[in-house]
């Protein structure tokens, strides 16, 4: 598979997208015509850029409103295209693409442009250039591939042929099995391109809000599929307009792009293992079957503070480790690890962000495979050298700068805990809660994260996304995308903060970067949980009363059922599957909080409940101030 991708995809000066397309990996990049013309540097300059970093000039483009003009539009066209001739050959490019006429001067007809690139054609062929044609999807009087491939065909010159953009022909609703019948040879290049599936105007969507295969919505899968059918064996090109990819950076945006399209040919080559599709293998999508651990970085004064948290959660204190400031607590299939070291990454992430979830554990069927799948996919790797003696966790980096270890039940993973830690009688022993698993994760980011977050972990491992969902806060909206798998084992909610107003901006502001803001643990009877937190001591977080007046009319809940809930400070939901029962601590000043939930056939997260536990959460926030306050759980 050779790959490519637009410089409109990526933000920078043109030799910075130069650099970060190069870095990413791509084979190939398409000049975007207005990168070079607000670049200083000379068409022979840029040439050598793109040569010196290894890369091949795949395209230059676009080209406009050429075909079907009457004179003297029709002389000028072609005296441009002579220019833009010219321009290539000191580019060192062989291919321009000429997107269909949007000019209100074109006359349209299928014969009339085929003879029009038939000349243009002519033209190209004495310079050793080519030329691909694309059908904008709201082109004059061509916006489908099908009638672009039989002005091709018409034409019949062997340097006119074919651009197909995935865009312009799944944001129409085209069939994809259309192209199997176009012989391979005469598509010059194909552009790929996702985006959130919306009704609205055609040109908008596509100039704002087009984003990664795999980030969309549209069947980019079938399209390349029947792409490959053709015989095709050029590059497959990203060409991807995105407001907020424009004002990222580039590296991780053509990072991103680079990591779709290895995941979107693995996943083509699995469904149409030919020879045709050239993908190398990958060591499949990890199930993760649950999440084997959360590890907190503190310091000594704030590892005492979050074992007091901790302990009115029904946690007990199950294991130090044998040559580290580090400590085990358990309860149920619970693992949390404190970890007060004074060195190494947990100290690092202290000093960075404070008291944090900085890690966590994955539970994987082959942690070496997920490993491999990573790293072919381009994540980071994370490697800490364990003291003489201790067991070595396979580890890439997350989000945030955040750590993924990988847990399998191989011989030497199996026995992590009884290995690592010595177990020891918790001292302040408080009472069993009845929490049994952790339900899920919530990771917070700003939004702009948010598109590589789903990314990263939808290429990596067997999940599903759900829909994205805005979720009300006081201080504006933040966009919320679940994450999981069909057995539960894993689900993560990634919340993209807009602004610091919200909680969630908050979080991020405080912690200074993406983390992990709340963790909800699974109990199988609420009510009994309850009574065992606040024999605890635990503080939960109280709503506003009008919120359970509210849920008697919503619900249509008895009064003696309101009253359990609202003195237990327990919220309430329920959709087609059953019932879902939410228990919150209180915030702390971060915005970090511990969340307890019981499913009762109820699929969702409580999004409804959202708005009311976050006005609730910033209540309690202390006014922020800098410096901030040392105490952060």
């Amino acid at each position: 598979m050779r790959t490519s991708i637009a410089t409109v995809s990526v933000s920078g000066t043109l030799p910075e997208k130069i650099a970060a397309i190069a870095a990413a990996g791509f084979d190939g990049l398409e000049l975007f015509e207005q990168d070079l013309l607000v670049t200083d540097e000379t068409p022979a300059t840029v040439r050598r850029m793109i040569e010196d970093k290894g890369l091949t000039l795949t395209l230059y483009q676009p080209f406009r409103d050429f075909e079907t003009l009457p004179e003297p539009y029709r002389a000028a066209a072609f005296d441009r295209a002579e220019r833009k001739f010219d321009l290539m050959q000191e580019l060192g490019a062989d291919l321009m693409l000429v997107c269909s006429s949007v000019a209100p001067q074109a006359i349209g007809g299928i014969d009339r442009a085929a003879a029009d690139f038939h000349a243009l054609g002519e033209r190209a062929g004495r310079r050793g250039l080519r030329v691909g044609y694309e059908a904008l999807c709201w082109g004059r009087h061509v916006s489908d591939h099908r009638d672009a491939w039989e002005i091709v065909r018409r034409a019949d010159h062997p340097a006119i042929g074919l651009v197909l953009d995935s865009f312009h022909s799944l944001a129409k609703g085209i069939d994809s099995e259309t192209i199997r019948s176009i012989p391979g040879d005469r598509i010059f290049i194909v552009q790929l391109a996702d985006a959130p599936l919306i009704h609205m105007d055609l040109l908008h969507w596509s100039r704002h809000l087009r984003n990664m295969p795999g980030e969309g919505d549209l069947p980019v899968k079938d399209f390349v599929r029947a792409i490959y059918a053709t015989g095709y064996e050029g590059y497959l090109s990203l060409e991807i307009f995105n407001d907020q990819f424009r004002g990222g950076s580039a590296r991780i945006v053509a990072k991103d792009g680079h990591r779709s399209l290895v995941h979107l040919m693995d996943q083509v080559s699995r469904e149409s293992p030919t020879d045709r599709v050239p993908a190398r293998p990958l060591p499949d999508r990890s199930a993760v079957h649950g999440v084997e651990f959360v590890e907190f970085a503190a310091d000594a004064r704030r590892a005492d503070h979050l074992a007091a948290t901790l302990r009115t959660l029904g946690f007990r204190k199950a294991g130090r480790h044998r040559s580290k400031s580090v400590d085990l607590y358990r309860q149920g299939q619970i693992n949390i690890v404190v970890n007060a070291e004074q060195q190494g990454q947990a100290r690092s992430a202290f000093l960075a962000h404070g008291t944090a979830a900085y890690a966590i554990g994955l539970q994987v069927d082959d942690a070496r495979a997920t490993l491999a799948r990573a790293l072919a996919l381009g994540a980071e790797p994370f490697s800490q050298e364990p003291n003489p003696g201790e067991i070595h966790l396979p580890g890439i980096r997350g989000i945030g700068g955040s750590v993924i270890y990988l847990v399998d039940r191989s011989a030497e993973l199996v026995r992590l805990w009884e290995h690592e830690f010595i177990n020891v009688a918790d001292t302040a022993p408080s009472v069993d809660a009845g929490l049994a698993r952790i339900d899920h994760v919530a990771q917070t980011m700003f939004v702009d994260e948010l598109l590589t977050s789903l990314l990263f972990y939808t290429s990596l491992l067997e999940v599903r996304k759900l829909p994205m969902v805005d979720v009300v806060d006081p201080g504006g909206l933040v966009r919320s995308q679940v994450i999981e798998n069909d057995s539960g084992g894993l689900r993560l909610t990634l919340n993209g903060a807009e602004n610091r107003r919200t909680l969630a901006g908050h979080f991020v502001s405080e912690l200074f970067g993406a983390g992990i803001q709340h963790i909800a643990f699974e109990t199988r009877d609420m009510h009994r949980t309850a009574q065992a937190l606040a024999a605890n001591g635990f503080e939960p977080l109280r709503v506003s009363p009008n919120y359970y007046v509210d849920l008697a009319a919503r619900f249509g809940l008895s009064a003696t059922e309101i009253e359990t809930l609202q003195s237990a400070c327990i919220l309430y939901d329920r959709d087609a599957g059953g019932e879902f029962l939410q228990l919150y601590g209180r915030t702390g000043e971060d915005g970090f909080f511990f969340e307890i939930v019981e499913r009762r056939g109820y699929a969702g997260y409580g999004a409804f409940n959202a708005p009311f536990r976050i006005a609730a959460q910033k209540r309690h926030l202390a006014p922020s101030a800098i410096p901030r306050s040392t105490e952060r759980i």
